[in-house]
């Protein structure tokens, strides 16, 4: 399977609505590495890395987030996937 890395940006109420934490749930069950952090501008920014596949569902997860939030746009910039990370983790 294809590997592939995703930054990403999600703008909208997506502060206060638990979308770091449920990011990194979805995350981890679809075995993928990287990280999530919130914004001082009120968006959400991640890195994703792995399967083609997983990394996209972490992406359509973004679209619709978790209970309460709501989200506007979804900005994604693709590049070479880089084995950068061993996990995934939220970053205060």
């Amino acid at each position: 399977m294809a590997k592939l890395r995703a930054h990403v940006f999600v703008s909208g109420v997506v502060q206060g609505v638990f979308f770091r934490q449920e990011t990194k749930q979805q995350a981890e069950n679809h075995g993928v590495n990287g990280w999530v952090r919130n914004l001082d501008d009120g968006r959400v920014e991640a890195v994703f890395e792995g399967g083609e596949n997983d990394v996209k569902a972490l992406i359509d997860f973004c679209k619709k987030g978790p209970w309460g939030a709501q989200i506007t746009n979804v900005e994604v910039e693709f590049a070479k996937f880089a084995s950068e990370f061993q996990n995934f983790k939220v970053v205060y």
